[in-house]
């Protein structure tokens, strides 16, 4: 549990080949069923300031009370994920905690000395942040970074729908499409 945030929520790994990840997550690992996203709708994205138009594949599955995401960047944007990606990093990108408390969790974290590195929109009542966090000396750690998810909104209530979905999955229909958040 985090001092700041509260419980980690998700667990994001960055993959080279989202299919292939997601065949191994629900086929060697049994977790799923995954909800994949081929082109995540994000708005309003911005990296150090500035605003770039990504194109990101996402996959979600449930292992009990811990989301799993699959991430596949498909164009090279200025993002923490490219930055991790040519650091020579694999596997955990990011962990996220998720808040219908936006703006004031953000307001916390900033006093607490988080900065904003990267933002944007997915819904609404969907924003997101991922932090850079300096250590004494001022080190960025070049790692997993924090993400604070809002789910006060059509996004969280997939995410509802995906941790349901998980609960005594049988195997089948392992890969399956986004929901329209719109019907959410």
């Amino acid at each position: 549990m985090s001092r700041f945030f509260g419980e980690i929520r998700q667990v994001a790994y960055l993959v080279p080949d989202i299919e292939d990840a997601m065949r191994y997550w629900t086929e060697v690992l049994g977790v799923g069923p995954f909800y994949y996203n081929p082109k995540v709708p994000i708005v309003n994205y911005t990296y150090r300031g500035e605003p770039h138009e990504p194109h990101n594949s996402v996959a979600l599955a449930n292992a009990g009370g811990l989301q799993i995401e699959l991430l596949q960047t498909r164009n090279d944007v200025p993002s923490m994920y490219r930055d991790f990606q040519r650091a020579g990093f694999t596997g955990v990108q990011h962990f996220a905690y998720w808040t219908e408390n936006f703006d004031a969790d953000l307001a916390r974290a900033t006093q607490e000395g988080f900065e904003v590195c990267m933002t944007g929109e997915v819904g609404s009542n969907g924003r997101f942040v991922y932090f850079e966090k300096k250590t004494p000396g001022n080190i960025v750690h070049p790692g997993t970074v924090i993400e604070l998810s809002e789910v006060a909104g059509p996004k969280g209530r997939l995410f509802n729908l995906i941790r349901e979905a998980s609960v005594g999955w049988d195997g089948s229909d392992p890969v399956r499409a986004f929901p329209d958040l719109g019907t959410l």
